[in-house]
């Protein structure tokens, strides 16, 4: 229970931080064209040209589960964001909920997708606005395994995090009309996969 509660208030610490930044810009530069939810993409997603978004979220969820376990299991031996489940089984199963949709998802998606991507697409463009923040995206996971796990391993996270931040900009922008809600859906399974992993101990 305790380890629930540390979740639900980090949370809510980590929703604050990361949205704040965006919400001080919407206020300056963008409180009199659309409220801040939509502005940053927390909407109803478009089914642009037809292409379901949903569909298409499934899709590289799949993709991502399956390469993620070569990832993880390269990272059994590395202290990570889920170790702290580790060996816990079902009893951390609401923790693991908590913290992949609220404590990591949700404040990534609207800082990385809902701000920096709609910002920087704004002035450069999406090709060069995606490719900027899956390359932040990439760089903010793989540099604190730098001194953990070598540097080959954290190359492998920058490239694995940067190449889904990537397409998780392109599944919002391009086949959901701007909405981050496909990738923090893509985002939170991912999560609670790894928090699974660890939780029962899978690759111990």
């Amino acid at each position: 229970m305790n380890l629930l509660i540390s979740k639900v208030i980090n949370s809510v610490i980590q929703i604050i931080l990361f949205a704040m930044i965006p919400f001080i810009w919407w206020l300056v530069t963008a409180r009199k064209e659309c409220g801040f939810l939509a502005w940053i993409g927390l909407k109803r997603p478009d089914d642009v040209e037809g292409r379901r978004p949903l569909l298409w979220a499934a899709g590289i969820s799949a993709v991502f589960l399956l390469v993620s376990i070569y990832v993880l299991y390269s990272l059994r031996n590395v202290e990570t964001a889920t170790s702290e489940f580790s060996g816990l089984g079902v009893s951390a199963i609401p923790a693991v909920l908590v913290y992949a949709v609220f404590n990591t998802a949700l404040p990534e998606e609207i800082l990385f997708r809902g701000f920096f991507l709609k910002r920087i697409t704004d002035r450069t463009g999406f090709a060069a606005g995606n490719m900027i923040q899956a390359s932040l995206f990439g760089l903010l996971h793989g540099i604190m395994f730098f001194s953990l796990a070598g540097i080959v391993k954290a190359i492998l996270i920058v490239l694995f995090t940067g190449l889904i931040g990537w397409l998780m900009g392109y599944t919002n922008e391009k086949k959901a009309g701007g909405s981050i809600l496909p990738g923090w859906c893509i985002h939170a399974l991912a999560n609670i996969f790894s928090g699974l992993i660890s939780a029962f101990a899978v690759f111990q």
